[in-house]
Protein backbone atom coordinates (compact mmCIF):
# COMPACT_ATOMS: atom_id res chain seq x y z
CA UNK A 1 0.00 0.00 0.00
CA UNK A 2 1.79 3.01 -1.73
CA UNK A 3 0.41 6.85 0.40
CA UNK A 4 1.76 9.85 -0.23
CA UNK A 5 1.60 12.54 2.49
CA UNK A 6 1.59 15.95 1.35
CA UNK A 7 3.14 18.16 4.01
CA UNK A 8 4.65 15.28 5.50
CA UNK A 9 7.44 17.27 6.59
CA UNK A 10 5.91 19.42 8.75
CA UNK A 11 4.72 19.34 12.67
CA UNK A 12 2.27 16.26 12.10
CA UNK A 13 2.91 15.66 8.80
CA UNK A 14 6.09 14.21 9.97
CA UNK A 15 4.17 12.18 13.02
CA UNK A 16 1.57 10.53 10.15
CA UNK A 17 5.13 9.60 8.36
CA UNK A 18 6.67 7.76 11.23
CA UNK A 19 3.01 6.01 11.81
CA UNK A 20 2.91 4.84 8.49
CA UNK A 21 6.26 3.63 8.34
CA UNK A 22 5.95 1.28 11.39
CA UNK A 23 3.11 -0.21 10.50
CA UNK A 24 4.33 -1.18 6.44
CA UNK A 25 3.23 1.57 4.64
CA UNK A 26 5.50 2.77 1.53
CA UNK A 27 5.37 6.78 1.68
CA UNK A 28 6.09 9.48 -0.37
CA UNK A 29 6.18 13.23 0.92
CA UNK A 30 5.39 16.29 -1.35
CA UNK A 31 6.32 18.95 0.82
CA UNK A 32 7.60 22.98 -0.48
CA UNK A 33 9.82 23.47 2.95
CA UNK A 34 8.49 26.69 2.92
CA UNK A 35 10.71 28.78 4.97
CA UNK A 36 8.18 30.53 6.88
CA UNK A 37 6.83 27.21 8.42
CA UNK A 38 10.09 25.41 8.44
CA UNK A 39 12.98 27.75 8.45
CA UNK A 40 16.61 26.01 7.92
CA UNK A 41 14.77 22.29 6.92
CA UNK A 42 17.67 20.03 6.85
CA UNK A 43 17.61 17.02 4.59
CA UNK A 44 14.71 15.20 3.70
CA UNK A 45 13.43 12.10 5.80
CA UNK A 46 15.42 9.19 4.04
CA UNK A 47 13.42 6.66 4.63
CA UNK A 48 10.61 8.07 1.96
CA UNK A 49 10.33 9.26 -1.42
CA UNK A 50 10.45 12.86 -1.39
CA UNK A 51 8.94 15.46 -3.38
CA UNK A 52 9.71 19.02 -3.41
CA UNK A 53 7.31 20.95 -4.42
CA UNK A 54 4.26 23.40 -3.43
CA UNK A 55 1.01 21.44 -3.92
CA UNK A 56 -0.25 23.97 -6.10
CA UNK A 57 2.12 22.78 -8.61
CA UNK A 58 -0.48 20.69 -11.19
CA UNK A 59 2.84 18.65 -12.72
CA UNK A 60 4.74 17.92 -9.52
CA UNK A 61 1.29 16.79 -7.60
CA UNK A 62 0.88 14.82 -10.91
CA UNK A 63 4.56 12.95 -11.02
CA UNK A 64 3.89 12.55 -6.72
CA UNK A 65 0.64 10.75 -7.12
CA UNK A 66 1.95 8.35 -9.52
CA UNK A 67 1.38 4.36 -7.75
CA UNK A 68 -0.30 6.15 -5.18
CA UNK A 69 -3.35 4.16 -3.65
CA UNK A 70 -5.08 6.78 -0.64
CA UNK A 71 -3.41 10.69 0.17
CA UNK A 72 -3.01 12.25 3.50
CA UNK A 73 -3.70 15.64 2.75
CA UNK A 74 -2.08 17.52 5.61
CA UNK A 75 -0.06 20.50 3.64
CA UNK A 76 -1.74 24.03 4.50
CA UNK A 77 -1.01 27.13 5.72
CA UNK A 78 -1.79 26.97 9.97
CA UNK A 79 -2.45 29.60 12.51
CA UNK A 80 -4.22 33.18 12.72
CA UNK A 81 -1.20 34.43 10.89
CA UNK A 82 -0.21 38.33 11.05
CA UNK A 83 -3.02 40.09 9.92
CA UNK A 84 -5.96 40.18 6.78
CA UNK A 85 -3.52 40.57 4.43
CA UNK A 86 -2.35 37.52 4.56
CA UNK A 87 -5.47 35.80 3.03
CA UNK A 88 -4.73 35.59 -0.49
CA UNK A 89 -1.91 33.11 0.89
CA UNK A 90 -4.25 30.97 3.07
CA UNK A 91 -6.70 30.55 0.58
CA UNK A 92 -4.16 29.87 -2.63
CA UNK A 93 -1.72 27.62 -0.10
CA UNK A 94 -5.17 25.93 1.52
CA UNK A 95 -8.08 25.69 -0.67
CA UNK A 96 -6.31 26.02 -4.05
CA UNK A 97 -3.67 23.92 -3.23
CA UNK A 98 -6.40 21.39 -2.40
CA UNK A 99 -8.31 21.53 -5.39
CA UNK A 100 -5.34 21.14 -7.08
CA UNK A 101 -4.44 17.59 -5.49
CA UNK A 102 -7.83 16.76 -5.82
CA UNK A 103 -8.12 17.47 -9.50
CA UNK A 104 -4.82 15.33 -9.97
CA UNK A 105 -6.76 12.48 -8.25
CA UNK A 106 -9.46 12.49 -10.28
CA UNK A 107 -6.84 12.05 -13.39
CA UNK A 108 -5.05 9.84 -11.74
CA UNK A 109 -7.58 7.50 -10.17
CA UNK A 110 -6.73 7.54 -6.94
CA UNK A 111 -10.09 7.77 -4.95
CA UNK A 112 -9.02 7.52 -0.72
CA UNK A 113 -8.74 10.88 0.93
CA UNK A 114 -8.17 11.97 4.92
CA UNK A 115 -7.73 15.25 5.13
CA UNK A 116 -6.32 17.49 7.60
CA UNK A 117 -9.45 19.81 8.94
CA UNK A 118 -9.55 21.65 12.34
CA UNK A 119 -11.65 22.57 15.16
CA UNK A 120 -11.77 25.89 14.28
CA UNK A 121 -14.28 25.40 11.76
CA UNK A 122 -16.78 25.39 14.65
CA UNK A 123 -15.83 29.05 15.77
CA UNK A 124 -16.87 29.00 19.15
CA UNK A 125 -17.30 25.62 20.89
CA UNK A 126 -20.64 24.11 22.45
CA UNK A 127 -22.83 25.66 25.39
CA UNK A 128 -25.55 25.41 27.12
CA UNK A 129 -28.01 27.86 28.73
CA UNK A 130 -31.29 28.20 30.93
CA UNK A 131 -33.11 27.72 27.28
CA UNK A 132 -31.05 24.89 26.12
CA UNK A 133 -28.67 24.32 23.60
CA UNK A 134 -27.09 27.61 22.83
CA UNK A 135 -24.14 29.15 20.13
CA UNK A 136 -23.18 32.28 21.11
CA UNK A 137 -22.21 35.49 18.82
CA UNK A 138 -18.74 36.40 18.77
CA UNK A 139 -17.70 38.47 21.34
CA UNK A 140 -17.76 41.91 21.61
CA UNK A 141 -14.51 44.13 21.58
CA UNK A 142 -16.41 46.22 25.00
CA UNK A 143 -16.82 42.95 26.71
CA UNK A 144 -13.29 41.72 25.99
CA UNK A 145 -12.06 45.39 27.21
CA UNK A 146 -13.24 44.94 30.22
CA UNK A 147 -12.47 41.49 31.00
CA UNK A 148 -15.78 39.86 30.49
CA UNK A 149 -14.42 36.59 28.62
CA UNK A 150 -17.27 34.39 29.36
CA UNK A 151 -20.26 34.15 26.63
CA UNK A 152 -23.37 34.89 27.34
CA UNK A 153 -26.86 34.25 26.00
CA UNK A 154 -28.78 36.82 24.29
CA UNK A 155 -30.75 37.22 28.28
CA UNK A 156 -27.57 37.90 29.40
CA UNK A 157 -27.12 34.62 31.21
CA UNK A 158 -23.99 32.79 31.41
CA UNK A 159 -23.41 29.96 29.13
CA UNK A 160 -22.22 26.47 30.14
CA UNK A 161 -19.53 25.20 27.73
CA UNK A 162 -20.01 21.42 26.71
CA UNK A 163 -18.30 18.95 24.46
CA UNK A 164 -18.79 19.71 20.87
CA UNK A 165 -19.54 17.11 18.69
CA UNK A 166 -19.94 16.58 14.92
CA UNK A 167 -22.86 17.85 14.16
CA UNK A 168 -23.29 20.91 16.01
CA UNK A 169 -23.46 24.33 12.96
CA UNK A 170 -19.99 25.40 11.57
CA UNK A 171 -19.18 28.71 12.11
CA UNK A 172 -15.44 29.90 11.19
CA UNK A 173 -14.18 33.39 12.59
CA UNK A 174 -11.17 33.88 10.67
CA UNK A 175 -9.55 33.02 7.71
CA UNK A 176 -7.59 30.41 8.48
CA UNK A 177 -10.72 28.69 9.69
CA UNK A 178 -13.14 29.56 6.44
CA UNK A 179 -10.20 27.85 4.20
CA UNK A 180 -10.23 24.97 6.70
CA UNK A 181 -13.84 24.58 6.21
CA UNK A 182 -13.49 25.22 1.96
CA UNK A 183 -11.05 22.60 2.24
CA UNK A 184 -13.92 20.32 3.22
CA UNK A 185 -16.50 21.16 1.13
CA UNK A 186 -13.90 20.99 -1.78
CA UNK A 187 -13.23 17.15 -0.35
CA UNK A 188 -16.65 16.36 0.18
CA UNK A 189 -17.55 17.62 -3.44
CA UNK A 190 -14.98 15.85 -5.08
CA UNK A 191 -16.55 12.30 -2.92
CA UNK A 192 -20.07 13.03 -4.86
CA UNK A 193 -18.48 13.74 -8.02
CA UNK A 194 -16.21 10.88 -8.18
CA UNK A 195 -17.06 8.25 -6.09
CA UNK A 196 -14.24 8.53 -3.75
CA UNK A 197 -14.05 8.75 -0.25
CA UNK A 198 -12.80 11.16 1.91
CA UNK A 199 -12.43 11.72 5.49
CA UNK A 200 -11.94 15.01 7.52
CA UNK A 201 -10.03 14.91 10.90
CA UNK A 202 -10.92 18.11 12.48
CA UNK A 203 -7.68 18.16 14.76
CA UNK A 204 -8.06 19.86 18.12
CA UNK A 205 -5.14 21.56 19.87
CA UNK A 206 -2.31 19.18 18.84
CA UNK A 207 0.96 19.33 20.55
CA UNK A 208 4.33 17.15 21.19
CA UNK A 209 7.89 17.11 20.07
CA UNK A 210 8.96 18.35 17.12
CA UNK A 211 6.32 21.47 17.31
CA UNK A 212 7.40 24.99 15.48
CA UNK A 213 8.71 27.50 17.95
CA UNK A 214 8.28 30.76 18.32
CA UNK A 215 6.65 31.84 15.18
CA UNK A 216 3.04 33.66 14.87
CA UNK A 217 1.82 30.27 13.72
CA UNK A 218 2.64 27.73 16.55
CA UNK A 219 0.34 26.09 18.90
CA UNK A 220 0.17 28.21 22.21
CA UNK A 221 1.81 25.29 23.86
CA UNK A 222 5.08 26.27 22.05
CA UNK A 223 4.73 29.87 22.26
CA UNK A 224 5.31 28.85 25.91
CA UNK A 225 8.08 26.47 25.54
CA UNK A 226 9.87 28.78 23.45
CA UNK A 227 9.32 31.78 26.25
CA UNK A 228 10.74 29.13 28.70
CA UNK A 229 13.88 28.57 27.07
CA UNK A 230 14.24 32.58 26.70
CA UNK A 231 14.06 32.95 30.63
CA UNK A 232 10.86 34.41 30.43
CA UNK A 233 7.34 33.28 32.08
CA UNK A 234 4.24 31.88 29.75
CA UNK A 235 1.78 34.76 28.79
CA UNK A 236 -1.50 33.77 29.04
CA UNK A 237 -4.32 35.65 27.72
CA UNK A 238 -7.66 36.22 29.20
CA UNK A 239 -7.62 34.83 32.29
CA UNK A 240 -5.96 31.56 31.52
CA UNK A 241 -9.73 29.77 32.22
CA UNK A 242 -10.46 29.26 28.13
CA UNK A 243 -11.01 25.22 27.99
CA UNK A 244 -9.14 23.48 25.09
CA UNK A 245 -8.54 19.77 24.72
CA UNK A 246 -4.52 19.23 24.39
CA UNK A 247 -4.13 15.77 22.16
CA UNK A 248 -0.83 14.82 21.69
CA UNK A 249 0.60 14.67 17.75
CA UNK A 250 0.74 10.68 18.06
CA UNK A 251 -2.50 10.06 18.43
CA UNK A 252 -3.24 12.54 16.06
CA UNK A 253 -1.02 10.73 13.20
CA UNK A 254 -2.72 7.08 15.09
CA UNK A 255 -6.64 8.91 14.27
CA UNK A 256 -4.47 9.57 10.84
CA UNK A 257 -3.88 5.67 10.28
CA UNK A 258 -7.07 4.80 11.58
CA UNK A 259 -9.26 7.02 8.99
CA UNK A 260 -6.72 5.96 6.06
CA UNK A 261 -7.70 2.67 6.59
CA UNK A 262 -11.09 2.81 6.67
CA UNK A 263 -11.70 4.39 3.54
CA UNK A 264 -11.21 0.79 1.98
CA UNK A 265 -14.58 0.35 3.40
CA UNK A 266 -16.25 3.53 3.39
CA UNK A 267 -19.43 3.84 1.47
CA UNK A 268 -17.72 5.38 -2.38
CA UNK A 269 -19.22 9.35 -2.35
CA UNK A 270 -19.37 9.77 1.06
CA UNK A 271 -17.76 12.30 3.23
CA UNK A 272 -17.20 12.37 7.13
CA UNK A 273 -15.87 14.52 9.58
CA UNK A 274 -14.54 13.16 12.94
CA UNK A 275 -13.18 15.01 15.95
CA UNK A 276 -9.78 14.14 17.12
CA UNK A 277 -8.87 14.99 20.61
CA UNK A 278 -8.55 13.84 23.80
CA UNK A 279 -11.51 13.50 25.33
CA UNK A 280 -9.97 15.41 28.54
CA UNK A 281 -10.62 19.13 29.41
CA UNK A 282 -7.95 21.62 30.21
CA UNK A 283 -7.50 25.14 30.55
CA UNK A 284 -4.84 27.16 28.80
CA UNK A 285 -3.78 28.19 32.23
CA UNK A 286 -3.07 24.61 33.16
CA UNK A 287 -0.72 23.74 30.29
CA UNK A 288 1.31 26.63 30.81
CA UNK A 289 1.28 25.69 34.57
CA UNK A 290 2.08 22.27 33.39
CA UNK A 291 5.03 23.66 31.14
CA UNK A 292 6.56 25.49 33.17
CA UNK A 293 6.52 22.72 35.94
CA UNK A 294 8.14 20.14 33.91
CA UNK A 295 10.86 22.75 32.14
CA UNK A 296 12.13 24.27 35.42
CA UNK A 297 10.64 27.75 33.72
CA UNK A 298 9.64 30.53 35.52
CA UNK A 299 5.58 30.77 36.82
CA UNK A 300 3.14 32.08 33.54
CA UNK A 301 1.50 35.34 34.22
CA UNK A 302 -1.86 36.02 33.07
CA UNK A 303 -2.19 39.28 31.16
CA UNK A 304 -5.66 39.93 30.79
CA UNK A 305 -4.71 40.18 26.81
CA UNK A 306 -6.98 38.85 24.38
CA UNK A 307 -6.91 38.41 20.14
CA UNK A 308 -10.20 39.18 17.98
CA UNK A 309 -10.99 35.92 16.34
CA UNK A 310 -10.10 33.31 19.44
CA UNK A 311 -13.02 31.62 20.91
CA UNK A 312 -13.38 31.31 24.66
CA UNK A 313 -14.45 27.49 24.77
CA UNK A 314 -14.00 24.55 22.68
CA UNK A 315 -13.27 21.12 23.54
CA UNK A 316 -14.30 17.97 21.38
CA UNK A 317 -15.97 14.91 22.17
CA UNK A 318 -14.61 11.90 19.65
CA UNK A 319 -16.92 9.33 20.32
CA UNK A 320 -17.48 9.13 16.80
CA UNK A 321 -14.11 8.16 15.72
CA UNK A 322 -13.71 6.38 18.78
CA UNK A 323 -17.19 3.91 17.97
CA UNK A 324 -17.08 4.18 13.98
CA UNK A 325 -12.88 3.59 13.34
CA UNK A 326 -11.96 1.86 17.18
CA UNK A 327 -9.74 4.98 17.78
CA UNK A 328 -8.36 5.61 20.77
CA UNK A 329 -6.15 7.70 22.47
CA UNK A 330 -2.90 6.72 24.31
CA UNK A 331 -1.27 9.88 25.51
CA UNK A 332 -2.49 11.49 28.78
CA UNK A 333 -1.88 15.22 29.26
CA UNK A 334 0.75 14.38 32.49
CA UNK A 335 2.64 12.20 30.19
CA UNK A 336 2.78 14.05 27.19
CA UNK A 337 3.47 17.27 29.25
CA UNK A 338 6.23 16.03 30.79
CA UNK A 339 7.76 14.73 27.21
CA UNK A 340 6.67 17.89 25.54
CA UNK A 341 8.44 20.21 28.39
CA UNK A 342 11.60 19.11 27.00
CA UNK A 343 11.10 17.60 24.20
CA UNK A 344 13.57 18.74 20.94
CA UNK A 345 11.43 21.77 18.71
CA UNK A 346 11.73 22.73 15.27
CA UNK A 347 14.53 25.57 15.23
CA UNK A 348 12.52 28.99 15.22
CA UNK A 349 11.55 30.60 11.70
CA UNK A 350 13.35 33.85 11.14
Amino acid sequence: MKLLVTGGAGFIGSAVVDAALASGWQVRVLDSLRSDVHGDAGSPDPRVEFVRADVRDEAAVRSALEGVDVVSHQAAKVGLGVNFSEAPDYVGSNDLGTATLLAAMTAAGIGRLVLASSMVVYGEGAYSGPAGPARPAPRAVADLDAGRFDPLDDGGNPLLPQLIDEGAPLDPRNVYAATKLAQEHLASSWARATGGTAIALRYHNVYGPGMPQNTPYAGVASLFRSAIERGEAPRVFEDGAQRRDFVHVRDVASANLAALTATVNRPPGSFRAFNVGSGVVHTIGELAAAVSRHAGGLTPVVTGEYRLGDVRHITASSAALRAELGWQPSVSFEVGMREFATAPLRAAVR
